[in-house]
């Protein structure tokens, strides 16, 4: 049985297994999400839709000052309770709106695994923009979008009633993603597409249907 739910309740219930679980999707990204971000100590870094906070913390632990935004109350109480929580400043919002964040104040923008939920890309990517000062690396990872084609979104099986739930998607293509990043006055100063290999179905059998089928698509953006 699957069920189809408003995205912060859909993050809501996922919140309660997002970090245990072996997800492809988050492996093959989080080391590419690092290289793009570069040496952060020091560095303001924004992460825009930090869900449990997994980038936030792994950031704030390697120096960064991080300021983490989301607006499903599941994901950031998982996200706060983490040890080295106080070190992130965390902010409860929903990315729909403008961001409650300062012009120009951060040398990094991260905004991961969060695009495939928003209908108005030109919006957001005008905020990344907004609070990212000149030049700096703006960071966006997504489920790539030809995962559609065999049927997949963000989704996860709920272990108590043993529902697929998937937190509403939109169905956004390469194109939509570019288009909305340039016409929100951003540069697309590099972009990559990774497809899941034999490494990957070795760390989780999750992965092997996937094989040689490209899973994520990243951006390197700046204003």
């Amino acid at each position: 049985m699957s069920v189809i739910l408003p995205v912060r309740d859909g993050y809501d219930r996922w919140s309660q297994l997002y970090d245990v679980e072996q997800n492809p999707l988050v492996m093959i990204e989080e080391p590419h999400v690092d290289a793009w971000l570069g040496e952060v100590a020091g560095l303001a870094v924004a992460d825009i839709g930090c869900g449990t906070g997994r980038h936030a913390h792994r950031l704030a632990a390697r120096g960064a000052v991080v300021t983490a935004v989301d607006f499903s109350d599941g994901m950031l109480a998982k996200a706060r309770a983490k040890p080295g929580a106080d070190r992130v400043t965390w902010v409860e919002h929903d990315l729909a709106r403008p961001l409650p964040l300062a012009t120009g104040a951060f040398d990094r923008v991260v905004c991961a695994l969060v695009v495939d939920h928003v209908r108005d890309l030109r919006a957001l990517f005008a905020e990344l923009g907004r609070i990212a000062r000149p030049g700096a690396p703006i960071v966006v990872s997504v489920m790539h979008p030809a995962m559609m084609l065999k049927g997949v979104q963000a989704r996860f099986r709920d272990p108590t009633t043993g529902e697929q739930v998937q937190p509403q998607s939109v169905a956004n293509q390469v194109s939509d993603y570019v288009l909305g990043a340039t016409r929100a006055g951003l540069a697309i100063v590099d972009m990559s597409e990774h497809r899941v290999d034999a490494a990957l179905v070795a760390r989780t059998e999750r992965a092997a249907r996937y094989l040689d089928w490209p899973m994520l698509l990243l951006f390197h953006l700046a204003r």
